[in-house]
């Protein structure tokens, strides 16, 4: 008996010896990849940059900054005449970025003993003017023409709109509060309320000129929409089928979405954009999967982000044009996130 006792006790001794051993090298690796990573972000950038610049006083490309070495991760500008020119790098980290001539809305993750996610206004000279947190990771943000309402969508559960039973909370900020989560807005599908509780509501785009009018994506029971939202009514109105992340276009005629041609366990999206009055769909021409919310440029031409294939962590930032046969041409390299203030 004391034997079987002495030989349980080396084998929780040997598990114990070998637990602390995977512990301590882990350590020893997470330290290591952190001064790893600051020794890259306080690197000579791989870009021509200026730091401690306001945002500009003419048209300019508001985007993450994903260029190795210093500035990486953080808001940046480039004037909407040179956009490949040299870059003005803020010091304000960013995951997702929005902004307008005077207010910059910025979705960020606080990483630390526990990881946090919030939402924060900056005044023209990247000054912080409020914050607030938000319940999951950062996914998209959008602010109205005027800066008085900022719409945030956040994964609670999951991490990309590819994954099976991920979940959103998207919200609109006003200058008084908040309006609440619109999966408490009254969903309309065919004239009737859909009181299914799967919902997921995410991708605010806000119409130019209407301070009630947005539109986002609505999903329940495996169907996709894009709903038309009233603030005052607090109502989502099912408008077309399977348009995700919708963005609406400076004269608020057209919807530019991502569509989904490759299943829900395969998903791939194309670029499409959706006349409101007709309701005709086209399909553009990129073949790549462009998983985001995308940005028009003008009336004629849409941004978008693409992770860079070759650098981790890297992406770039695409211009197409809305004509069926537009081919993608590169706009911003090492960029993410664009956001046109005209």
């Amino acid at each position: 008996m004391s034997g079987t006792l002495a030989a349980g006790k080396t084998k929780w001794g040997i598990l114990l010896a070998v637990t602390a051993i995977v512990l301590v090298a882990a350590g020893i690796y997470a330290v290591g990849a952190y001064q790893r990573f600051e020794e890259s972000r306080t690197a000579a950038s791989s870009v021509g940059v200026t730091a401690g610049q306001p945002l500009p006083g003419v048209p300019f490309v508001l985007f993450r900054n994903t260029a190795s070495g210093q500035g990486y991760g953080n808001a940046a500008t480039v004037p909407l005449s040179a956009p490949s020119g040299t870059r003005a790098v803020s010091d304000q980290e960013c995951d997702r970025v929005y902004g307008t001539h005077e207010t910059v809305v910025c979705l960020k993750t606080n990483r630390g003993l526990v990881t946090a996610f919030e939402a924060a206004v900056l005044n023209s000279d990247w000054q912080q003017q409020r914050t607030w947190p938000v319940p999951g990771i950062p996914s998209r943000t959008r602010i109205s023409p005027d800066g008085s309402m900022i719409a945030t969508t956040v994964f609670v559960t999951g991490h990309s709109y590819a994954t099976a039973g991920f979940s959103t909370a998207t919200e609109i900020t006003l200058p008084g509060g908040t309006s609440g989560n619109l999966e408490d807005f009254a969903l309309m599908v065919n004239g009737e309320r859909l009181v299914s509780t799967d919902r997921n509501i995410w991708g605010v785009t806000f119409a130019p000129g209407q301070s009630d009018v947005f539109y986002a994506t609505a999903a329940s029971s495996g169907r996709i929409w894009l709903v038309r939202g009233s603030l005052s009514a607090r109502t989502l109105t099912a408008m077309h089928d399977n348009v995700e992340c919708p963005s609406i276009s400076p004269d608020g005629t057209r919807i530019a979405f991502k569509k989904n041609d490759g299943g829900a366990l395969a998903a791939h999206w194309k670029v499409a954009v959706l006349d409101l009055a007709t309701g005709q769909e086209t399909v553009l021409s990129e073949k790549r999967s462009v998983d985001d919310q995308i940005e028009w440029l003008d009336d004629h031409n849409l941004l978008y982000g693409l992770a860079d294939e070759a650098v981790e962590g890297d992406s770039n930032i695409w211009k197409l044009g809305t004509e069926a046969a537009s081919q993608p041409s590169l706009f911003i390299a090492h960029a993410w996130s664009p956001s046109v203030v005209r």
